[in-house]
């Protein structure tokens, strides 16, 4: 009997968790949503660095009046019997690591986003899960976002017609996250200085993948991707910290900018950009093109054909105007969330995507993202830094279902 069958006649009233990585999103995560689920237990806690362990045992103890394991080891976690799931918030490297152990070890995976460090990591995550039946999910809060639900649901009802393109990006200026990356312990200090790919990307892609219906009858075949020279980094340690700075004549192999260009089957392509090392403000970039409209983030607005077309040199005074369809198109998950009132970090979304995983937890059932979306979204980190060492060359996007894709 697989591991969601096995639960089905025993809908859960509580989950019972354990918290791998405890660093700023971790403790963010467990500060602004976890405790404040009732239906929610932190059995146990991990990190590898003791104070971060113990601060996350206080706070749940001044919460809850009760005390978790603390360990430093995540295998130790996982060997305790009555957790159902875990939630991984670790470095980038030990995502898959400890998904895949989490899985063999039975326990529901929720997995903080990143990108991967190679194909083989991919496919063994998938096959832990094919031979375990655990679901196991990538948290990527960007698909629950109010605008990405939105436009989702104007793209299902056929409002931009068939989608030909669509793109978005990781914009957002991590120049003094990266550059305090010692003093932090940030992961992200160390893949600056020796890697060279689209390190963070399923932030935009997961909101496409939806739309494009992705693994569910559509997928991503092959991908090229070129990076600008590395510059950003160093100019801004000399600028703030002097050249004395040990960073300050460190060679970043991060390029400033990384443009990934994806072709799916049905022959929509896809671009997603890296931008994180240059001055600039916040955008995820995200935008649907289809041959009856179009939506665009950055200035918050939908184009129809035959409704806008007056408005092609006016558009600065014009548009702004994705309200004027919220009424209309507001996706129902938002319509009844807003009703009950929107919680949580990253303006809501974090509540929403750990809701639906906890859901899946309490009843047994497939994670409303699954294995097969966290391998095909995180897999282009690793092929996006081959393409670029090899000068921009197209590489081919594995098929982590095995052609299931089709009617999926």
């Amino acid at each position: 009997m697989d591991a969601i069958n096995s639960w089905e006649a025993m809908m859960k009233e509580k989950v019972r968790i354990g918290m791998i990585g405890l660093g700023a999103r971790g403790m963010g995560l467990l500060k602004g949503i976890i405790l404040n689920m009732e239906d929610v237990e932190v059995a146990a806690v991990c990190d590898l660095y003791e104070n971060r362990c113990e601060d996350a045992a206080a706070m749940i103890e001044q919460a809850r009046e009760i005390r978790p394991f603390v360990t430093k080891q995540y295998t130790e976690l996982l060997a305790i019997a009555d957790i159902d799931a875990v939630v991984i918030g670790a470095s980038w490297t030990d995502h898959i690591e400890i998904a895949v152990a989490s899985m063999e070890a039975g326990k529901y995976v929720a997995s903080e986003v990143g990108g991967a460090y190679s194909i083989q990591e991919c496919w063994r995550l998938v096959e832990a899960y094919e031979r375990t039946k655990v679901p196991c999910m990538i948290m990527e809060n960007c698909c629950y976002g109010r605008d990405e639900l939105m436009v989702l649901n104007m793209v299902k009802k056929g409002i931009l017609g068939e989608i030909v393109h669509a793109s978005g990006g990781y914009h957002h200026d991590l120049r003094k996250e990266i550059s305090n990356g010692k003093e932090n312990r940030h992961y992200r200090l160390n893949n600056y200085i020796h890697r060279n790919c689209e390190n963070y990307p399923t932030h935009e892609i997961g909101p496409i993948a939806r739309i494009l219906n992705i693994n569910h009858g559509n997928r991503m075949v092959s991908l090229v991707s070129m990076a600008s020279k590395a510059k950003g980094l160093r100019e801004y340690i000399k600028n703030e910290n002097g050249e004395a700075d040990e960073l300050a004549n460190t060679e970043f192999m991060q390029g400033d900018i990384v443009t990934t260009i994806i072709k799916c089957a049905h022959g929509e392509t896809i671009t997603i950009t890296l931008d994180t090392t240059l001055p600039r403000y916040y955008s995820r970039g995200f935008t649907i093109r289809g041959t009856k409209g179009m939506y665009f983030e950055d200035n918050r607005s939908v184009f129809i054909d035959g409704q806008h077309d007056d408005f092609h040199d006016s558009w600065k005074e014009q548009w702004g105007n994705v309200e004027q369809f919220r009424e209309q198109y507001e996706h129902p998950i938002w319509k009844k969330y807003v009703e009950e009132g929107v919680k949580g970090g990253h303006d809501g979304m974090d509540w929403l995507v750990f809701s639906d995983f906890f859901e899946s937890v309490k009843k047994g059932t497939q994670t409303p993202i699954d294995v097969y979306d966290m391998a095909s979204w995180m897999c282009i980190s690793a092929l996006s830094e081959d393409s670029i060492a090899m000068g921009g060359q197209p590489v081919a996007i594995p098929d982590f279902t095995n052609g299931k894709w089709i009617n999926r």
